[in-house]
């Protein structure tokens, strides 16, 4: 084989609140975690993992937020209860050099209440809400905040006619 290997074994959740008395763009943040351990460690990244053997994309992203936060998207849509999951259109590109490898990582966002707190697990030793107006300053990776441009473009607004089309069904799962 020439060239990288593609890997597609990871998967991003963009965690978000609506905050104040609107749900407005303007009203957003979205959570970050410092990472504890490894190669990127005291970095501030969103919910990230591997997808395991036998998993889908979905499943690793719904496993890996609630192991990282505590946080469990709503199975019943019809309630208000826990949390929405969308899928994005977006899907993270990255090469790491250490591993000869282009990264596609599929990309989620689940929104959480506005007075949402996650319970950290062991990988990580801090959290943070990021306010949209601070996005570009605190999200390091192009990526990360391509994907949550498009969050605020098209899941946020209360007008937007792709959020329903996104939003993930998890009855059943």
């Amino acid at each position: 084989m020439l060239g990288p290997r593609i890997c597609t074994h990871v998967t991003d959740v963009y965690v978000f609140r609506r905050i104040g008395a609107e749900p407005v763009a303007d009203g957003v943040q979205f959570l970050q975690l410092c990472r504890k351990h490894g190669a990127m460690a005291g970095t501030w990244q969103p919910v990230m993992g591997h997808i395991e053997q036998g998993e889908t994309a979905l499943d690793a992203a719904i496993r890996e937020l609630e192991e990282e936060t505590g946080f469990q998207p709503r199975k019943d849509l019809a309630t208000t209860a826990g949390l929405a999951f969308w899928q994005l259109e977006t899907v993270n590109t990255y090469f790491t050099a250490q591993h000869d490898c282009i990264m596609l990582s599929p990309c989620f966002a689940a929104e959480v209440l506005s007075n949402s707190e996650p319970i950290l697990d062991v990988a990580h030793c801090g959290h943070r809400w990021v306010d949209r107006d601070h996005v570009d300053r605190h999200f390091i990776w192009p990526g990360q905040r391509a994907a949550i441009r498009h969050i605020l473009r098209d899941l946020v607004p209360a007008d937007s006619q792709i959020a329903a089309l996104l939003q993930v069904d998890l009855r059943g799962r």
